[in-house]
Order: structure tokens, then sequence, then C-alpha cells
């Protein structure tokens, strides 16, 4: 396979320093809402968090954005799965958008914490009753023998609480990611991208400034 040739330019927009406003996630929000009303994406919530364990090893995985506010980013998930250990070890992450159709990616690094158990519940319940029933039946990053002992073991739950509010396992809840640093990324003609970083001050400021692609 040959891919040396599997390129394109970058055309669509440009970035300037004039045209960003002075808070991160002010600007994040102009840039999710114009993502989210394009036909071109099928999912604008969708994101890449990368983490490390203790020995220093990376690990990615696509994640959905659930909220987001003057405070950070939130995702559900499981705290006992591989994510939640690297995070245990290392609250230190990474976010990722790729919004490719639209030539826009979005860096943010920061800390990550839990989020109150009360948060958590509503937004469980607020799920389709087959998403809730998913999140029982599967101890996440665990090993198991097969598919078929997966669904028997969300219909053996799914008879279980017919008609009954189904529990929220003890090990799921919500992360909210502290952002530090911000990068939002506009592909360029001629490869020259535009690209600017927002870094926290110790004053909580935010400071800008253009990188070279």
């Amino acid at each position: 396979m040959k891919l040396h040739d599997e390129r394109r330019d970058y055309e669509r927009a440009q970035l300037r320093r004039n045209t960003l406003v002075a808070d991160p996630l002010v600007q994040f929000e102009q840039w999710f809402c114009a993502a989210k009303e394009s036909a071109a994406l099928a999912d604008p919530t969708a994101f890449t968090l990368a983490t490390a364990n203790a020995q220093g090893q990376p690990h990615q995985r696509i994640v959905l954005l659930k909220d987001f506010d003057a405070e950070g980013f939130v995702f559900f998930t499981n705290y006992t799965s591989d994510k939640g250990a690297d995070i245990a070890a290392n609250p230190q992450v990474a976010m990722h958008f790729a919004w490719l159709p639209l030539e826009q990616q979005i860096r943010i690094e920061g800390r990550i914490e839990k989020v109150d158990r009360a948060t958590s519940e509503a937004y469980f319940h607020s799920r389709p009753r087959e998403s809730q029933l998913g999140a029982l039946a599967s101890a996440q990053s665990q090993p198991i023998t097969s598919r078929d002992d997966l669904e028997a073991r969300y219909h053996e739950l799914t008879e279980r609480y017919q008609g009954q509010e189904i529990p929220m396992p003890e090990s799921w809840g919500g992360y909210r990611i502290l952002p530090s640093f911000f990068e939002f990324w506009q592909g360029g003609k001629y490869r020259l991208h535009d690209r600017f970083v927002y870094r926290q001050q110790a004053d909580g400021s935010w400071h800008i400034e253009r990188l070279q692609p």
C-alpha cells in the first residue's frame, strides 16, 4: 500500500488572533456549536481521551462529551476500567477533538477528578434503559469468555429489574477534566496551518500565542 500521494490542501477557513476570544472555554463553545450544526459531522461530541498509567505507558480511546461549563468537561464511564485505573495513578490527561470535515482540531490538557455521586446518578437515570442495563452488565475492561456470556448477563438483569428502577453500579460515574491548556488548529493552505494555544497563568488568566505549523 502506497500512501505518499494521499493528501489534500486545506482551504476551508482561516484562524486569526483578532477573531479569538479571551476565554478558551467560550472559544470552544463557539467551535462546538458550529460543529453540532454541521451536517458533515456524525458525532461532534466524540473525542480521544489520552491517559497514562503509573509506568508512563500512554493509552487512548474514544469517549463522548456529556457536558461542559466554566469548570471543565464531563464524561461518564466505569471507574474500574483501564482508563479509571490510569486516572487513579495519574490524574493528568489530554483530550483531542478531530473535526476533520471542518479542517479543525482542538487539543485540551488538564487535571481530572470525579464528579459528585448525585450528578452521576442524575445522568445515569437519564440514559435509555438499555444503556443503564449495559453499564450494569459489563465489568468494563475485564476479560470474558464470549459475547454469549455477556448477553446472557444482560438478559438476566433485564428480567431481574423488569418494572423497577435500575441501580447505578457503585463503580460507575462521571469525571470532569479541569483544563489548563488548549490548542485550536485550523487547516491552512500550503500546510501553513493556523495554531493558537491558550496557557493558564498562575492568576487564572489565559495567555494566547500563535504556534508555527
